[in-house]
């Protein structure tokens, strides 16, 4: 996937007013309008302008954009860091499924997830209800494990007074319940926009992510961790330590357990009313053959064992 520049679409610097980027996308849009334009490419530099100016003047994505920075040239392929959104605070709407035909894969990319599924609430009339935000916020493996209350910082872009984007940020005491998941939300009554004519401000809602962790990874409520094995602990069974998220246990290795192997741990998943299992996936780890001793052993286990790992595949 390419690396869309809107603003060298558009032909306008990054730090362009709102009035500028509205300016610009006039003139080009009446420059390579289909129905008018004499150039041969016309109608595809009019869905580009359409493309980057439905970007650019709009407060939040632009600034979503703009945190990607500006390192990327147009044409480099590209894929979007990992929760490079998470933080940012959106009032919703300006994107729904029904436009996917009209941008393309990068636009997709970038916003189909973050803007979808927020829809603005009416405003501006007497006793309306405030706008509904929405963040994505990343969290801890454990703080789900065993709840916790965290201080998160967000971002909310938002038009200066000479018509530049900048970002606003605020921080808010959150308290995570035990056994959240991931794509969950956690609503904070009052936390979004300012209701009008006295109505009651909007909410705030927190797609929880979680952190990628260095030990273990998530299926549903359920944890598995891949577990180093020596031979002999897989061969002739073992009993072993084994770390998991609330403290260690000691797990049975049974004998003539095979690579892959997966051993369950019931109850040691994400909390809950139906809490997940943790699963220990066997990972069988060979001693290095990096001394004369470890080269021996090896040579007298070649010769008394007769192994031949590849004997289901008709070669001997």
């Amino acid at each position: 996937m390419e690396y869309l520049d809107y603003y060298k679409i558009l032909g306008v610097a990054r730090d362009a007013s709102q009035d500028d980027i509205k300016r610009a996308y006039r003139k080009l849009a009446r420059k390579y309008h289909p129905d008018v334009s004499k150039e041969p490419d016309a109608e595809t530099r009019f869905k580009e302008v359409g493309e980057a100016y439905e970007v650019l003047k709009d407060v939040e994505k632009r600034a979503a954009y703009d945190q990607l920075g500006s390192q990327w040239q147009s044409g480099q392929n590209f894929r979007p860091p990992p929760d490079w959104d998470a933080g940012f605070e959106f009032s919703g709407g300006g994107y729904t499924s029904g436009d996917a035909e009209f941008h393309s894969d990068f636009f997709e990319e970038l916003f189909g997830r973050s803007f979808r599924a927020q829809q603005r609430r009416p405003g501006g009339f007497a006793g309306h209800h405030g706008e509904d935000h929405h963040a994505r916020v990343l969290i801890d493996l454990e703080d789900s494990i065993n709840g916790a209350s965290r201080s998160i910082s967000l971002r909310m872009p938002e038009l200066s007074d000479d018509g530049h984007v900048q970002l606003r940020d605020r921080t808010l005491n959150v308290t995570i319940p035990k056994g959240i998941r991931p794509g969950q939300q956690l609503r904070l009554a009052g936390q979004g926009g300012p209701g009008a004519g006295g109505g009651s401000a909007g909410d705030l809602y927190l797609e929880v992510e979680f952190r990628k962790h260095p030990l273990y990874r998530l299926d549903g409520a359920d944890i598995y961790l891949d577990l180093p094995v020596a031979p002999w602990e897989a061969a002739l069974g073992a009993s072993v330590k084994v770390p998991t998220v609330s403290g260690t246990v000691n797990l049975k290795i049974p004998a003539d357990s095979g690579q892959g192997r997966k051993l369950r741990i019931k109850g040691r998943g994400l909390p809950g009313k139906e809490p997940g299992d943790m699963y220990v996936v066997l990972q069988i780890a060979l001693p290095p053959a990096n001394t004369e001793a470890a080269r021996k052993l090896y040579q007298e286990m070649e010769q008394q064992l007769g192994f031949n790992p590849r004997k289901t595949m008709g070669v001997s």
